[in-house]
C-alpha cells in the first residue's frame, strides 16, 4: 500500500487476540495485520513515548515493530476514536497513545507490507 493510500484506509475489523497476544487488524481487500501487543506499546505514538513535543514530527522507523521488546504489555480496553484512529489503554497505566489509522498502516507487521519497505527504504 503506498503513502497515498494509508492515509484513506480504514479497518473493517479490530480483534483484540489474547491467545497469540496480538492486535489484528483487518484493512480490507485481503490485507491483515497482526500487530504484536508488546511492540504495539512501545511504538505508541504519544508526546509521553515519543520525549516531547519536539519530536512529535518525526516517525518511528516502520521496522520498530518487529523488534524484540523490553518487556510485555496487555490491552486493558481499546476505543475508536473518532474515524480516524483507535485509543489503546495498557495494563502499565498508559492510557493517552491514539494511534491513527494512517500510523497503523505505515508499521503494518504483515509481510507484504515488510516487503514494501524494504523495497523502498
Amino acid at each position: 500500500m503506498d503513502e497515498l493510500n494509508s492515509n484513506r484506509m480504514k479497518p473493517t475489523g479490530i480483534t483484540l487476540n489474547k491467545r497469540t497476544h496480538e492486535l489484528v487488524i483487518d484493512w480490507g481487500g485481503n490485507h491483515i495485520g497482526n500487530y504484536p501487543l508488546d511492540a504495539l506499546r512501545e511504538a505508541c505514538p504519544c508526546v509521553v513515548c515519543r520525549g516531547g513535543h519536539e519530536n512529535m514530527g518525526s516517525l518511528h522507523d516502520p521496522d520498530f515493530i518487529s523488534l524484540t521488546p523490553v518487556k510485555s504489555y496487555d490491552v486493558v480496553d481499546l476505543q475508536i476514536v473518532g474515524n480516524y484512529a483507535l485509543q489503546i489503554s495498557w495494563d502499565d497505566g498508559h492510557t493517552s497513545g491514539i494511534y491513527p489509522w494512517s500510523y497503523l498502516t505505515r508499521i503494518c507487521p504483515c509481510a507484504a507490507c515488510v516487503e514494501r519497505r524494504s523495497l523502498s527504504g
